[in-house]
């Protein structure tokens, strides 16, 4: 097997893939027009700014997407989990990226050349289909956290990136760990808050039992509770 053949299955094929089902033909054509590349922690996918040339799919790993705000400071809009796109929204409108993407963690991304993507998805609705439901759930979440994040309540609103990290990478075999080591920094900077704030937050929620602290892991000890405090806001 070459390199890169287990990735660009994944991509390609696996539940949350934007191309599955796609037929031989057009399967072969992004097998035949598509690169990998690997990611150390810390390193851009793609940099604000920028003009796309592809659509990128993580293969593996975990993404971030930031955008540059006043002071130069990060602001972490969203998170990505393998299949999911990367700067698609930038492609399909032909403008510049408007965020920047950095592994926050090892990842491997497929990248499917511009114009492969294009053709089949003028011969294929059903795959239009499937992108137009991936931008309106995107716009919905959107136009949630822009709720969320200037009305709640700083409890409300960490207890709402929690459960999102829940939701985007799951739970660790344990069944309660988060599958993920997100710094401090960039929960605070998710939830729209104060690294300070955060920690201050996170020790709060471990010291009423709702969550427990091991390092850089999180634990959901009570989920109903955790889900209540995000409700409530």
């Amino acid at each position: 097997m070459q390199y890169g053949d287990n990735y660009i299955s994944g991509c390609l094929d696996g539940p949350g893939s934007l191309f599955r089902n796609l037929d031989r033909e057009d399967r072969k054509l992004l097998e035949e027009n598509h690169t990998v590349s690997q990611y150390n922690k810390g390193d851009y996918l793609l940099r604000e700014g920028d003009r796309p040339s592809e659509l990128i799919c993580l293969a593996s790993g975990k993404v971030k997407i930031i955008k540059k705000g006043i002071g130069g400071r990060d602001q972490v809009l969203s998170l990505i989990a393998p299949q999911g796109l990367i700067g698609y929204r930038a492609l399909f409108s032909d403008t510049p990226y408007c965020a920047s993407a950095v592994a926050i963690e090892e990842s491997v991304a497929c990248s499917f050349a511009k114009e492969a993507v294009f053709d089949i998805t003028r011969r294929n609705p059903d795959l239009a289909l499937r992108m137009m439901k991936i931008f309106a759930e995107d716009l919905k979440f959107i136009k949630h956290r822009t709720v969320s994040l200037t009305q709640k309540h700083i409890r409300g609103r960490l207890a709402e990136s929690l459960l999102f990290l829940r939701d985007i990478y799951g739970y660790m075999p344990d069944g309660k760990t988060l599958n993920v080591y997100l710094p401090r920094e960039d929960l605070a900077s998710f939830s729209n808050m104060t690294t300070s704030n955060a920690i201050r937050t996170l020790s709060n929620l471990a010291a009423e039992e709702v969550i427990a602290l091991d390092r850089k892991k999180i634990v959901i000890l009570d989920i109903r509770r955790l889900e209540k405090i995000s409700t409530l806001g």
